[in-house]
């Protein structure tokens, strides 16, 4: 018999002809110590399949290490999927290696390649595979998102609506009532896992040839069957020699801690430069950072804070290191009060008085909360409890050098007049600012240089 085409990836699954007629049911339970261990090691794998993409667009090579544990973590994936609701194929609990377990019912290979094109690297993982996609979602359901499917929810590690869980859930309910799995149900559901494993080696850069639109059912794999009947794993390419192609544990730690740090590194280093810009780019010419200039507007007698909580234990100088002055500014056409107060003071002059709370902010606007009541009993000026007031039309500015306590701020009419219009933006000097940027970029470059040591240890121990 003429050899079929070969792909160079063989995916197999061995039914267990004395599958539980129960215990199905609870799979999903008992694989959540798996699920939980490869949702890192696919985040891990996401990351290194990036590093991947470059290393191929520049040396036109994946390098072998990472190319190893990627591999490690599909065989895993396969295992797993097929305990479970990727094909329920047996009931021999999945081991925790990255390894070929080579007496495991379900085993993966993919052939390393020598050479891989830098031009399809940057069009095959999203133009060119669009029509596997479409086909993968149908598999896998969703098919709107079958892109982020075979990534996320790799052979169905769940039922889902698609076409596989549909099969998977008819083979659970004939074992329940018949004690037997179709092998016919079998076999198509193993070539709908095969044709999802190609789209994902080939999506995830490890091959350069387009996965066949063609099922190849059974649990051997037919696209590597050679005239004599041998076994699928004959494949054309190399298998990867013992010890080397999945690591040991503390290989997989490493790469998984050092792309988890990485990840943190990179979000320092980010906050770390957002910061170091604010302070150098935002600050006017008084040294204030300052909000955006928002319009407050309402039709009753006053607008309030919320009320702002300032606890620094009594210590002045923690205060005036990290936030320092408040300034507030003010502009309106008509003579506006501004004021900060104690809470408990400005809740009693303003009790029963119509007034709107500022909530929060929607789409930059603010949102107010409506209290009813009448107009106030005396003018804001009148009152002595304020520890900052500007008032007058046109442009005003308060400044307010902060100290413990709950606080307030308020916005009326000068004489207690109902509505109030007013451009308003609060800021304060902020020095600190500035040395807890450096502090995160400093952070984030030693976790950065720890991130590439673990990942780099890591590869190299997979490699002897």
């Amino acid at each position: 018999m003429e050899a079929r085409q070969t792909y160079p990836l063989r995916i197999e699954g061995e039914l267990d002809a004395s599958v539980s007629r129960w215990l199905w049911l609870v799979k999903w339970l008992l694989a959540i110590p798996h699920y939980i261990v490869l949702a890192f090691l696919w985040l891990t794998l996401l990351v290194l399949t990036v590093v991947a993409f470059f290393a191929i667009l520049f040396p036109g090579r994946y390098p072998r290490g990472i190319f190893d544990f990627n591999l490690g973590v599909l065989r895993w994936t396969w295992r797993v999927a097929f305990y479970s609701y990727g094909a329920l194929g047996t009931d021999r609990y999945p081991p925790f290696t990255l390894e070929d377990v080579r007496d495991y019912p379900a085993r993966l290979d993919v052939a390393y390649p020598e050479r891989l094109s830098r031009g399809l690297v940057l069009v095959k993982w999203w133009l060119l595979a669009i029509p596997q996609y479409i086909v993968v979602g149908i598999f896998l359901g969703g098919g709107s998102y079958a892109a982020s499917q075979v990534d996320e929810r790799v052979w169905g590690l769940g039922f889902e609506t698609g076409l596989i869980g549909v099969l998977v859930l008819f083979a659970g309910v004939a074992l329940l009532f018949t004690t037997r799995y179709p092998r016919g149900l079998f076999d198509l559901v193993l070539g709908l896992d095969r044709w999802v494993a190609r789209v994902a080696a080939y999506v995830l850069l490890m091959r350069d040839e387009y996965p066949p639109f063609r099922l190849d059912q059974g649990g051997r794999d037919g696209s590597a069957a050679v005239e004599d009947e041998a076994p699928a794993a004959a494949v054309e390419a190399p298998v990867v020699p013992e010890g080397r192609g999945g690591g040991t544990a503390g290989k997989v730690a490493l790469i998984v801690v050092g792309v988890v740090a990485g990840i943190v590194a990179f979000g320092l280093l980010a906050s770390g430069c957002a910061l170091v810009a604010v302070d150098r780019t935002q600050r006017d010419e008084d040294g204030f950072l300052m909000s955006p200039t928002q319009e407050f507007l309402t039709p009753t007698y006053a607008i309030v804070s919320e009320s702002a909580d300032i606890d620094a234990d009594g210590s002045e100088r923690v205060l005036d290191s990290f936030l320092g002055m408040v300034r507030v500014r003010s502009e309106s056409d008509r003579a506006l009060f501004v004021g900060i107060g104690p809470a408990a003071e400005v809740e009693r002059y303003l009790e029963g008085v119509e007034q709107d709370v500022v909530t929060g902010f929607d789409d930059e606007d603010p949102t107010y909360s409506r209290r009813a009541g009448g107009a106030p009993s005396a003018p804001p000026g009148t009152e002595t409890f304020w520890v900052a007031s500007a008032t007058g039309s046109g442009e005003q500015t308060l400044e307010w050098d902060t100290q413990d306590g709950d606080w307030r701020a308020v916005v009326m009419d000068e004489d207690a007049a109902r509505g109030v219009s007013a451009e308003m933006s609060i800021g304060a000097e902020l020095d600190s600012v500035l040395w807890i940027g450096i502090g995160l970029l400093a952070a984030g470059a030693l976790l950065a240089v720890g991130a590439a040591l673990a990942i780099t240890g890591g590869i190299r121990r997979g490699q002897h």
